[in-house]
């Protein structure tokens, strides 16, 4: 039962997020919040709410090693996984994708991160940090685009619709607010007494169970890009969705409670999503494309990498 459980808490939980969402999104747009900001902002925040969530409560229920696994697991997922199975189906062009400045970012946030982690734990001066590279990230993003004067059509930000009724605003933000922290709640304690049952530790448990499960809107977003050909949304997606990770998962969940690091993080888990960072390189940098074969090779790495983390 606690797997059906665990299940049932994801899909509450996944479901609320897009909800959520689209709420935010559209409530945003009719208080007359310009569209590039929503989209920087709102759509990446919202789409971040499951690993928040599920950061927060685990680590209020004192299962702190679900809050960090969340994390860490879901940046190494976002790369060997949900880059992975997108490009074995359709492939992905990147040779003329425009991500450097926000890859380069990303790994700034991953060393700093790794550093910090050396401390033993992460805290609210952990987690400020966290939040003010955040925000450095965010206004750097909006200067960008208002001196390019790259203004984003309404119509072009993820979840908007025009037609939807303010009542139904209102009614999908409730949903969300109210669904988030139960669904997580729900997934969070059965991860928990999965990992129990199974006599193993519950950093496997959000490393793998938890952060496959949370990437999955990633997952399905980027698939989508792959298939359209539209390779900056695909490429754009896993590297922004990796920026939020660390940056305001962990920033902001520290300030509900510690998170005391495992030592299986620093001989294992750290370096794979380091190296995971380091892989986007080529593709960033040098125009390679993500055909199939790198994306057999990424999702090849992400099963052998879950095939030892269980072991």
């Amino acid at each position: 039962m606690v797997w059906v459980q665990a299940l049932i808490g994801l899909i509450i939980l996944l479901i609320a997020g897009d909800i959520l969402v689209r709420g935010a999104v559209n409530f945003s747009l009719r208080i007359k919040i310009p569209a590039f900001i929503v989209s920087l902002t709102v759509v990446a925040l919202g789409t971040s709410a499951p690993e928040l969530l599920v950061a927060i409560r685990a680590t209020l229920d004192n299962s702190p090693g679900i809050a960090l696994g969340n994390v860490v697991g879901s940046n190494i997922a976002n790369v060997l996984l949900v880059l992975g199975i997108p490009a074995l189906i359709a492939g992905i062009n990147t040779s003329e994708c425009k991500t450097v400045k926000n890859y380069v970012f990303m790994m700034l946030a991953t060393l700093v991160f790794l550093s910090l982690a050396f401390l033993g734990s992460f805290s609210v001066s952990e987690g400020i940090i966290f939040l003010i590279l955040l925000t450095l990230f965010l206004s750097i993003a909006v200067r960008d685009s208002l001196q390019g004067k790259a203004e984003v059509s309404y119509l072009e930000v993820e979840n908007v619709d025009p037609n939807l009724a303010r009542w139904k605003i209102m009614l999908f933000l409730s949903l969300g607010l109210i669904g988030l922290p139960i669904g997580a709640d729900i997934l969070v304690k059965n991860a928990s007494l999965i990992a129990t049952s199974y006599g193993i530790s519950d950093e496997v448990v959000g490393l793998t169970l938890v952060a496959v499960g949370t990437s999955l809107p990633e997952l399905a977003t980027t698939l989508m890009a792959a298939v359209r050909r539209q390779a900056d949304v695909a490429l754009g997606n896993v590297i922004g969705s990796n920026i939020f990770n660390i940056l305001a998962i962990v920033g902001i969940t520290t300030m509900f409670g510690d998170i005391p690091i495992s030592s299986s993080f620093y001989e294992f888990d750290f370096w794979i999503m380091l190296g995971a960072g380091i892989v986007l390189f080529p593709f960033v940098f040098m125009g390679l494309s993500i055909n199939r074969l790198w994306g057999a090779f990424l999702t090849l790495a992400y099963a052998s990498y879950l095939y030892l983390t269980i072991q």
